[in-house]
């Protein structure tokens, strides 16, 4: 049975740091077998993780509109789109990754949106945990781009407008219906002294210390990061107890 872990949160949080965070923990820990969803069109997860994708879905189908003659004539469109995908997944050292990408022009998302909804679904059963990097705001859980998901972390700032997104994030998906097992808060660069003041309806999962910079780092890969770091010490902690969790409701 596999693990699916949702990020939310409002732009410039961390969030995309902090999921690939959560890929390196499970590679790391060898906890099973990751696929990794980057479903942000600024699509800088595999950066993070030190590896370039070589396709992403929004290439894909404009490749396949400029070029129809390619598509088999047993096969619809859609259908070999989605076989593209799957067979030019991306393969990294201890996970693979499936980019949303960015299509040409200034089109609608919801057609790249419904290929990794589809796409995604076919490919889930084949690993242990799914880690997907949502876009930054409130319009993709609009979308439902999944359906369900075992564990929603949304992460926010400590400010009070980044806080205010958070609730607004956790209420948008009580009033979608969206199916979860569980949700948590995760609260990114907050002062010590501030841990304690924050009121949230969900389980505040932990806190990021407001002086673990990730850029600190420069160009080397967050897989690379040494395990006395500051901030991989204070999120494997995290990652640690949402994982024991997930894994006791995975088994109820």
């Amino acid at each position: 049975m596999n693990n699916i872990i949702a990020f939310a949160g409002k732009g410039g949080v961390g969030k995309t740091t902090i999921a690939s965070l959560l890929i390196r923990y499970l590679v790391k820990q060898k906890a099973g077998s990751v696929l990794a969803i980057d479903a942000d069109p600024n699509s800088n997860l595999g950066e993070l993780l030190g590896f370039k994708p070589t396709q992403d879905i929004g290439r894909i189908i404009d490749d396949i509109s400029r070029n129809i003659s390619q598509i088999p004539l047993n096969m619809s469109k859609d259908e070999f789109i989605s076989y593209r995908i799957e067979t030019t997944l991306d393969e990294a050292e201890g996970f693979d990754l499936l980019t949303l990408g960015r299509p040409e022009g200034t089109g609608c998302y919801c057609y790249v949106n419904n290929v990794l909804r589809n796409v995604s679904s076919k490919l889930m059963s084949n690993y242990d945990y799914i880690v997907i990097d949502n876009e930054a705001g409130f319009e993709h859980l609009s979308r439902k781009t999944l359906k369900k998901i075992d564990t929603l972390i949304i992460i926010s700032d400590s400010t009070p407008q980044g806080l205010k997104a958070a609730r607004r994030i956790f209420d948008l998906v009580k009033e979608l219906k969206i199916e979860y097992k569980e949700i948590y808060l995760v609260v990114n660069r907050v002062k010590l002294n501030k841990k304690t003041d924050i009121d949230f309806p969900a389980e505040i999962a932990g806190f990021i210390s407001e002086d673990v910079n990730i850029s600190d780092a420069g160009e080397i890969s967050i897989m690379n990061l040494d395990e006395k770091t500051q901030i991989i010490k204070e999120t494997n902690e995290i990652f640690s107890h949402i994982t024991e969790r997930s894994r006791s409701c995975l088994k109820n």
